[in-house]
């Protein structure tokens, strides 16, 4: 795994691409209040968001907390200062893709993007396309959705328990993917067939998001070589894709000891609901 290169606190790196994916806005597991300290800490160029941003499917009008909603703030404000953001959109925010083409200043909805980074070519796409589930059994897929919440949300009071005692943390959906051998065949054959799809067509990087497995490494078939990654997610992993300097690096806040933000309660009471009630109106989705 490549590491981010570090900076001096307090001032923003300047970075050329991020790539970020699966924050699902709206859920309990989002950690958005790390998401919103690492975003700070940078000064992007672009910033690709790729796809499950904000979770659709299990958006709840009962939880919004603050945090969430102070991302997309700043997220907007980026776009409003310029800053090239373009949104792919992803399986839990799917109902997005009647708006693809819409652009409004420096932000573009689309469901796929191929950029130019110093005379390479990107292919940058969400990735559910190559889930089966996803394609022919949905209601299963969002069935699955909600019981990995519901994980998650047991991880976090396992974790709270943890930090009272002195203990490590723990991840059980991530250890419980990486022992299930049909999960980790799942996410090899996912990596392999973006890979050759990238290779046949000439891509040098292939970047997707969607199995919440961060990696960066070389895939090889018989008719060449491509660089794969994954932004990994913000429920387990935290982490994104930078690219500077001519180069991707994997960052992950964990390990970004001059971003990470002090532990503290975070506000679960409904904030700005109405905001975003509007905001919904506005695109005429629905909400749980």
């Amino acid at each position: 795994m490549y590491s981010h290169p570090r900076h001096t606190y307090g001032k923003k790196r300047k970075v050329e691409v991020v790539v970020i994916s699966d924050v699902h806005l709206g859920t309990y597991g989002c950690h958005a209040q790390e998401l919103l300290a690492y975003l700070k800490s940078i000064n992007p160029k672009t910033v690709i968001l790729n796809g499950d941003i904000v979770d659709i499917w299990q958006f709840s009008k009962s939880y919004w907390p603050a945090a969430h909603m102070k991302v997309v703030k700043h997220l907007m404000g980026l776009i409003a200062k310029g800053t090239k953001v373009y949104y792919i959109t992803g399986n839990h925010d799917e109902m997005l893709r009647k708006f693809v083409g819409f652009k409004l200043g420096s932000f573009q909805v689309v469901n796929k993007l191929v950029m130019e980074l110093d005379g390479k070519r990107a292919w940058m796409f969400h990735g559910d396309v190559f889930d089966v589930t996803m394609q022919h059994s949905k209601w299963l897929a969002k069935l699955g959705a909600q019981g990995y919440d519901a994980l998650i949300l047991i991880n976090r009071m396992v974790n709270f328990f943890c930090h009272k005692f002195n203990r490590e943390q723990v991840y059980l959906s991530r250890n419980i993917k990486n022992r299930v051998k049909s999960a980790v065949k799942f996410i090899n054959n996912f990596e392999q067939t973006a890979a050759d799809i990238a290779i046949s067509n000439d891509y040098d990087y292939v970047v997707c998001g969607h199995i919440h497995h961060p990696e960066m490494r070389e895939i090889s078939n018989s008719k060449g070589t491509v660089t794969y990654l994954n932004s990994g997610d913000w429920i387990e992993n935290l982490t994104s894709l930078e690219y500077a300097d001519g180069s991707w690096s994997l960052y992950n806040f964990r390990e970004d000891l001059d971003v990470l933000v002090q532990e503290g309660d975070e506000e679960l009471e409904p904030t700005n609901i109405q905001l975003f009630q509007n905001l919904m109106v506005e695109f005429k989705l629905k909400t749980a």
